[in-house]
């Protein structure tokens, strides 16, 4: 690899970034213990989550979107008016309308929970959101103790001897891999085609050269911090 070329590697850490904010979406949402790790961060709850979330006795310091099940709950009337932000819009869907009242609130580094496990058109749906507003916002999705984090920049990261890394493209990425037990040499994964799924980290740092395209890294989670891209 040129000089060049190696400017281009970031690194990527998990030591000194905190989140922002917690977005909560209407899935499947961590345990308690979760809460406890990350209690001074804000939660900004999209719709339903905010009900789910009372159920966990977590109240959400916003609830944001079209309010269609959040307003036909009981558990509405625990929160004032000033942290119900109502967005009936029908062109965007609750997680798009929580990104965008984060953004405007001025948060950057977004942990997401509740990814899935409701309908899986609305899942499809938030992985749509997801990729079009991973440019923006630094963005890191958390499910069963694992973070998926969009990637579009080639970086090194430290990892854990045999953990279990996952590259699934978006839709599509040309890469070039190191310290993995099957690695790419400027090979493409393609939605459709073939995924990177449950590979195997052979050394204690990985390093991924993304050629063109972009992807979701699945790792283990680095609770309680937020990805950080480092030059």
């Amino acid at each position: 690899m040129s000089k060049k070329a190696e400017k281009n590697i970031f690194k990527l850490e998990f030591n000194n970034l905190k989140f922002d904010c917690i977005i909560a979406l209407d899935g499947s949402l961590p345990p308690i213990a979760f809460f406890k790790k990350m209690e001074q961060i804000p939660i900004l709850a999209a719709d339903g989550a905010a009900i789910s979330l009372i159920k966990k006795r977590i109240r959400a310091n916003y609830v944001i979107g079209d309010l269609d099940t959040f307003k036909s709950s009981p558990f509405s009337v625990l929160f004032e008016d000033n942290k119900i932000i109502h967005l009936p819009s029908q062109e965007l869907n609750d997680f798009e309308k929580t990104l965008i009242f984060a953004e405007e609130n001025g948060f950057k580094n977004l942990m997401i929970i509740g990814f899935h496990g409701g309908e899986l058109e609305h899942t499809l749906n938030n992985w749509s959101v997801l990729k079009k507003y991973s440019e923006k916002l630094n963005l890191c999705l958390l499910d069963r103790n694992r973070y998926g984090i969009p990637l579009n920049k080639s970086c090194i990261f430290s990892c854990k001897m045999n953990e279990m890394i996952s590259l699934i493209p978006q839709p599509e990425v040309t890469l070039t891999t190191q310290n993995l037990k099957w690695n790419l040499k400027n090979e493409k994964l393609e939605l459709g085609v073939r995924e990177g799924a449950r590979n195997v980290a052979i050394s204690d740092n990985i390093k991924l050269e993304i050629h063109s395209g972009e992807l979701l890294l699945f790792i283990d989670s680095r609770l309680p911090y937020a990805p950080e891209f480092l030059t």
